[in-house]
């Protein structure tokens, strides 16, 4: 028989998930404006996606490079996987619902709450999932539509390509690779949120902090890594001649 939820519970718990979705929906609105004007991993990584298409097209022998998106999407079907297995998972628990909270309630420092509570936690973990799911299949068939360009490539010497279709084939592969390349980062921050909601499960403030902790982690990631840095900034020796025309 289903019981009336606490009004305290009830509230503290619709708060923490309304600071949940204001975070996860906040934090990617932000990261797409604020990687426009503002060097950050997706438009480094895009940059690099086209010089990697400008140098194909200049290679008679490309097997390197349907290795290398052969290996991109693998890894997203790795995680699109695995996201199966772990929905399959919550579904089970959600079936056995009333054990799972009497387990739960025998862990210690863990909020006593109803099983209606015990349940929204679990769909909402459950609909995080899904999403995650969704966003790594669709990365996969970017990679495969990658694929298909890379079949279709200018070869090198083709006297009937002009130097302006060569130039819009590497964009347009760049754009899909990076497209594909953002899906996954979308699958991916689904994971670190859904790891964050683990915490819902012990307490609601302790899930708002962790939230909280899981946006400044994204952000120091994509914004402010030391990979961003190095990726950016590539100091090369200067040649002896350059130095002497100092020096004059």
């Amino acid at each position: 028989m289903l019981s009336i939820p606490d009004a305290g519970s009830l509230w503290i718990n619709l708060l923490a998930i309304s600071w949940f979705l204001l975070c996860w929906v906040g934090y990617t609105y932000y990261a797409l404006r604020k990687g426009r004007d503002t060097a950050c991993l997706a438009t480094v990584l895009h940059l690099y996606r086209r010089d990697w298409m400008n140098r194909l097209l200049m290679r008679e022998q490309r097997m390197a490079d349907a290795s290398v998106i052969g290996n991109l999407e693998r890894n997203t079907s790795f995680f699109a996987s695995s996201t199966l297995l772990i929905l399959a998972g919550l579904i089970t628990v959600i079936g056995a619902s009333d054990k799972a909270v009497v387990l739960l309630h025998e862990l210690p420092f863990v909020a006593q709450v109803g099983r209606e509570i015990f349940e929204l936690k679990l769909l909402v973990l459950t609909a995080i999932f899904v999403y995650a799911f969704f966003t790594f299949s669709w990365g996969m068939r970017q990679y495969n539509f990658a694929s298909v360009l890379l079949g279709s490539a200018p070869l090198l010497g083709e006297k009937n390509v002009t130097e302006a279709e060569r130039n819009a084939y590497a964009e347009r592969m760049a754009r899909v690779l990076s497209m594909a390349g953002n899906e996954f980062n979308l699958g991916l921050r689904s994971y670190y949120f859904a790891l964050g909601a683990l915490t819902w499960f012990i307490n609601p403030l302790l899930f708002i902090l962790t939230v909280a902790g899981v946006v400044v982690v994204l952000y120091r990631r994509e914004f402010h890594s030391d990979v961003l840095h190095i990726m950016m900034f590539s100091p090369a020796p200067i040649p002896p001649s350059a130095q002497m025309e100092k020096t004059e």
